[in-house]
């Protein structure tokens, strides 16, 4: 059974070496593993001669690479670093990029550097969302953020925790869910990397480099500033975080971007953001251990659900939330509640 799963993605690094010998007349180029992702893709670094560059594998059944082509040329235009398609092979699914390096900012990221690393991050967001303008990306519409919610009860809740909602719990899931996306929704609308945070983030000159674009939406101004701070992988207090949304939003307010000019009513436009996220990640990790046996993403479920317990408890309306999730961990009666 091994060697049957491993044989299709063995087939395709013989197609790569085969599609990639004829970019490169003067050296024959080497390839080694430099990352993979969530997906299907898989990414490569070629070294021709004293120069590499990332080769990324996606399998035309499960990815498309065209969306990854797309929104390049539109962050690229926008002004900031994101890697240039050299070659492209759509067939095989395979595209030939330029090398931002192997310095992630979660690597980087300390208490001496991050003030400069979040600063570089913050002005790079705001020249997206200077460029953005409807109709270039798909919309990050209703629809899609109750997908995304659904991942929730779906993933989590039934194949995480093996827990079936009653008739009340599910009915308490569904009217957070309803004020949740009524607050998503109101929002400006810019352009959605969709994971900018600081595993798809690279130290790189001119800072920061961007990655993992291939799934941008028009949609909410907070949910990439929810992302790079409310990040499912490294955490910081809450003051500094205040100071850096602060940062963005003063930022953004006098770039004319669509933020309400008073900051506790974007601060909570942040907050109700993340948790809209929070849910969704919760559903995605444990999808990606339940289905596709990525383990590794259940050590990050704690700082997740972190988030969301926090923004939970500082909003009268996401208070059934907080319940439902005691009730969930076992935690309702301890705490006095029932459904």
């Amino acid at each position: 059974m091994l060697h049957s799963n491993l044989e299709p993605r063995l087939d395709r690094i013989e197609l790569l070496h085969d599609w990639l010998r004829p970019q490169f007349p003067e050296a024959a180029p080497s390839i080694a593993p430099a990352s993979a992702d969530a997906s299907f893709r898989r990414y490569f670094r070629v070294t021709a001669g004293e120069r590499t560059f990332i080769a990324m594998d996606a399998p035309p059944a499960h990815e498309d690479c065209k969306p990854f082509i797309a929104v390049a040329r539109l962050f690229g235009d926008a002004g900031v670093h994101v890697p240039t398609v050299l070659a492209q092979d759509l067939q095989q699914g395979f595209l030939l990029l330029t090398d931002l390096g192997s310095t992630t900012y979660l690597e980087a990221l300390d208490e001496a550097s991050a003030d400069k690393l979040y600063r570089d991050a913050i002005d790079a967001l705001i020249r997206i969302q200077l460029a953005s303008r409807p109709g270039a990306l798909p919309e990050y519409d209703q629809a899609l953020l109750t997908r995304e919610l659904r991942l929730f009860p779906d993933w989590y809740v039934s194949k995480h925790l093996q827990a079936t909602l009653s008739a009340s719990q599910n009915d308490v899931l569904e009217a957070v869910f309803a004020a949740i996306l009524r607050n998503n929704l109101a929002q400006g609308q810019v352009y959605v990397h969709r994971d900018y945070h600081s595993r798809n983030l690279m130290v790189t000159e001119p800072n920061p480099g961007i990655l993992d674009f291939q799934d941008a939406v028009y949609g909410p101004v907070t949910y990439d500033l929810a992302s790079l701070f409310k990040d499912a992988y490294i955490s910081w207090d809450e003051e500094r975080v205040l100071d850096w949304v602060i940062r963005y939003w003063e930022k953004a307010k006098k770039a004319g971007l669509p933020v309400p000019h008073d900051f506790a009513a974007f601060y909570r436009d942040f907050e109700w953001m993340g948790v809209q996220r929070h849910i969704k990640v919760l559903g995605i990790f444990a999808r990606l251990f339940h289905r596709d046996g990525k383990a590794g993403y259940l050590n990050d479920m704690p700082l997740v659900m972190n988030y969301l317990r926090k923004a939970c408890e500082r909003y009268n309306e996401l208070a059934p939330l907080l319940r439902l999730l005691d009730d969930l961990e076992g935690k309702a009666a301890q705490a006095g509640y029932s459904f």
